[in-house]
């Protein structure tokens, strides 16, 4: 897609912060990809900072996407594209002939259906099958989800696990590890159980035909979800639309979506970012449990009193019995 100004699209999601620099040529001239652990603005600030070094002030039209974006865009006076609009628009630039798209977020999930009108599944408030979901169940296994992935790679048998909720899931995979099931497996079984929970419960019965298109970093980082996908769906060859830069691809298309009117710099972008912008939430707060230091020591004093007897071990004469909780 040709353009007449250098746009920029920032793409603020549940954990991580993604932009795309787009020249007049539509080309991505800078990107990045960081997560934010809570701190969006430090992050957007970092990202922009960097943009700024490298390309100094250089004009731009920036528009913000993302389920994190609505608030800060509104503090930024920066056009807000929803999401489902700017995925749309940059796979109609990529990838006009797609049919569907399965997006997975840090804790969203969607599916997209293109053909006979847009039709958008998304998870509701919980974040089972998604990265966040994946990330939990990594640390079980004393990992990251770049380890699941490597694991992943040499499985040899796939077991039935819960994504719907990480306790159900942890509740199938515990006994698993007690029983000896190789991590290999496990991860395997793991991206076997995304792929359930994002074609079985956002689906709903509506068939996934045709070209299919992954996006989201989850799908764009860990190769073997991509697979498990590919192998549940029996895709094939140019059924197949999995961009470069799928986890840019909101990003790219907030980026495509913006106008004349949005035309500011990256040194004005860097500026604003600069300063700390006050979110305002309207929050109602609880009493504190304790409204001085003598309130909380008084209540230490009085659960002092109440204490489990015990005994000097070394210097014990007698029976012991030993209980061990698994």
């Amino acid at each position: 897609m040709k353009l007449n100004m250098n746009t920029l699209g920032i793409d603020i999601g549940s954990t991580t912060v993604k932009i795309a620099l787009l020249n007049k040529d539509g080309e991505i001239i800078f990107s990045d990809y960081q997560r934010h652990y809570a701190n969006i603005q430090e992050t957007l600030a970092s990202i922009v900072a960097k943009a700024y070094e490298e390309f100094g002030d250089l004009p731009v039209a920036p528009v913000i996407t993302g389920s994190g974006g609505l608030t800060l865009s509104k503090h930024l006076n920066i056009r807000f594209v929803q999401e489902v609009v700017a995925v749309a628009t940059s796979l109609k630039d990529y990838a006009p002939h797609t049919d569907v798209a399965i997006e997975l977020g840090g804790e969203d999930a969607k599916i997209i259906y293109f053909t006979g009108g847009i039709d958008q599944r998304m998870n509701g408030i919980c974040a089972g099958g998604t990265g966040s979901f994946i990330d939990q169940m990594a640390s079980l296994l004393k990992t990251d989800a770049s380890g699941l992935n490597e694991y992943a790679k040499n499985y040899k048998a796939i077991y039935p696990i819960a994504a719907r909720c990480g306790v159900f899931a942890k509740t199938d995979i515990q006994p698993l590890i007690n029983e000896g099931a190789t991590k290999e497996d496990l991860s395997a079984s793991i991206f076997q159980a995304v792929v359930n929970q994002t074609i079985s419960g956002l689906a709903c019965g509506k068939p996934i035909r045709g070209n299919v298109a992954f996006l989201g970093g989850p799908l764009h980082f860990l190769t073997e979800l991509k697979q498990a996908f590919i192998r549940t769906l029996d895709l094939h060859g140019d059924q197949i639309i999995a961009p470069e830069h799928s986890h840019l691809f909101a990003a790219s298309g907030a980026a495509m979506n913006a106008s004349e009117e949005d035309l500011s710099s990256l040194g004005k972008l860097n500026e604003d970012l600069s300063h700390k912008i006050q979110m305002e939430f309207e929050v109602t707060r609880m009493e504190p449990l304790f409204h001085d230091e003598a309130e909380y020591q008084e209540f230490l004093q009085k659960h002092a009193e109440k204490d489990v007897k015990k005994g000097d071990f070394a210097s014990y004469q007698g029976d012991l019995f030993l209980g061990i909780d698994a």
